[in-house]
C-alpha cells in the first residue's frame, strides 16, 4: 500500500492542543476506509483524545475502489480523514476546541497549500503527497 506524506501546521494557539508542536510531518495510506475509521497504530502514540464528538462517517460521494466482494471499501485520502486522524492520534487535550461534529470548529481557518480550503472542496479535498495543510485559530481569549 502506498503512503502519502503531508505537512500539517498549527497556529493561533492550536499548537497548544497538539503537544505544543507547531509542525508535524505525517505519513498516511493513500487509500483509507470509506467509513471514516482510523486504523490502529503500530507505533507509540498518545492515547486517543476523549471527546463528546466521536468520528462520524465521511460525507460526500463514496467511491468503490475494491476488487471484489468481501474487501473493505476505500477512498482516496482526504482532509476529512486527516482531521479525524489528528483528533484521534495527535490531539493531547480539549478536542472540543479543534472539532465540532465532523468538521473543524467555527473560527479555525484551514489552508491547503496556502489556499482557503473552501475553494478546494473543504473536507472532500483529496490529499496529494507533499501537501501543506495549515490550521489557524482566529479566536483569542481575553
Amino acid at each position: 500500500m502506498s503512503t502519502i506524506t503531508v505537512k500539517v501546521e498549527f497556529g493561533g494557539g492550536l499548537e497548544l492542543l497538539f503537544g505544543n508542536k507547531r509542525v508535524h510531518s505525517i505519513s498516511l495510506p493513500s487509500s483509507v476506509p470509506t467509513d471514516g475509521t482510523i486504523a490502529p497504530s503500530n507505533s507509540e502514540t498518545p492515547p486517543p483524545a476523549k471527546s463528546d464528538d466521536p468520528p462520524l462517517p465521511i460525507n460526500g460521494p463514496i467511491r468503490d475502489l475494491t476488487n471484489g466482494p468481501g474487501e473493505a471499501k476505500t477512498k482516496p485520502l482526504d482532509v476529512q480523514y486527516l482531521m479525524h486522524y489528528l483528533r484521534t492520534r495527535l490531539l493531547t487535550e480539549r478536542p472540543e476546541l479543534f472539532m465540532e461534529g465532523d468538521t473543524v470548529r467555527p473560527g479555525i481557518l484551514v489552508l491547503i497549500n496556502d489556499t482557503d480550503w473552501e475553494l478546494e472542496g473543504e473536507g472532500a479535498y483529496e490529499i496529494s503527497d507533499g501537501d501543506d495543510i495549515v490550521f489557524i485559530s482566529t479566536l483569542h481569549g481575553g
